[in-house]
C-alpha cells in the first residue's frame, strides 16, 4: 500500500469514527466531560491527519527539524541569581 492509500483508510476510519462519536452525543448528550474528551481527542485526531497528508504530499525532501547549537562556554552567573537549585534550595542558605 502506498502511503496516500493508507492515508485515505486511515480518514475513512476517522470518518466513521466521527459518525459514531456523534451517535454517542445524541444518545448520551455532549455535555458530559467523558464525551467532551472523545470529541477533543477525534479532533486532534482529524488535525493529525489533516497534517500528515500535507506532509504527504509536499514535494521534496522531508522537513529536518531546526538544530539549536548550544555553547560550551558557562553562562553567565548572573543569570542565577535568586534561584533555587531543585531539591536543594536556595544558593544563599537558609534565612536569607
Amino acid at each position: 500500500m502506498s502511503v496516500q492509500d493508507d492515508l485515505t483508510s486511515v480518514q475513512r476510519c476517522l470518518d466513521d469514527l466521527f459518525r459514531s462519536v456523534g451517535r454517542l452525543e445524541k444518545q448520551l448528550g455532549g455535555g458530559g466531560l467523558d464525551m467532551r474528551r472523545v470529541r477533543a481527542d477525534a479532533d486532534h485526531l482529524r488535525e493529525s491527519v489533516a497534517l500528515l497528508r500535507e506532509a504527504a504530499s509536499s514535494p521534496g525532501t522531508p522537513r529536518k527539524p531546526e538544530l539549536v547549537t548550544i555553547p560550551d562556554t558557562p553562562y553567565d552567573r548572573s543569570l542565577w541569581i535568586d534561584t533555587d537549585d531543585e531539591g536543594l534550595g536556595a544558593h544563599h542558605g537558609p534565612g536569607h
